[in-house]
């Protein structure tokens, strides 16, 4: 089993959730990002929490700490099933597979700031973490410059960036 990260630019967190999840929440109508004409890289395996956190970490020259990632969950609503409770029914957004975060104002920053002269060193440095393996540093590069290219037009519309996970 895998999981696919999809990221994107919207406006706002409500226009995140109906793109990425369905109009007003509704799983259920869910279309596709094509369909609302977002600006959308598909990242496959490159989760926001640790793989992409790792690169945040290494563009802002600070030591990675996967407890400090500061994304916030959009969907589904963790109030919705409040922990100590039944887990919810089949019918429940918990069990469709499916998470929506926004990325920290920071990182689109540290990302939208990344310079050419920076970029083979980075590259060299996330080709090599654990938890993925580029074949080779221009692979990892090749990346780096798409979510460079995202975090830009992100920063210059004053939109966030958000990810959307599928199970």
């Amino acid at each position: 089993m895998s999981v696919l990260h999809d990221y994107f630019r919207a406006p706002d967190p409500s226009t995140a959730i109906d793109w990425a999840v369905g109009p007003g929440g509704d799983w259920h109508q869910h279309g596709g990002l094509d369909d609302y004409g977002a600006d959308w890289i598909d990242a496959k395996n490159l989760d926001p929490f640790v793989v992409l956190g790792q690169l945040i970490a290494f563009a802002r020259a600070v030591p990675f700490d996967a407890r400090s990632t500061s994304t916030a969950l959009l969907w589904p609503d963790e109030q919705a099933w409040p922990y100590g409770v039944q887990r919810p029914g089949r019918e429940s957004p918990w069990d469709e597979g499916l998470t929506l975060v926004r990325l920290p104002e920071e990182w689109v920053t540290a990302l939208a700031e990344i310079s050419d002269e920076q970029m083979p060193r980075l590259a060299l440095r996330w080709k090599d973490i654990e938890e993925i393996r580029f074949a080779e540093a221009a692979d990892a590069e090749g990346y780096i410059e798409v979510f460079r290219a995202l975090a830009r037009r992100a920063r210059d519309h004053g939109q966030g960036l958000y990810c959307k996970s599928v199970v």
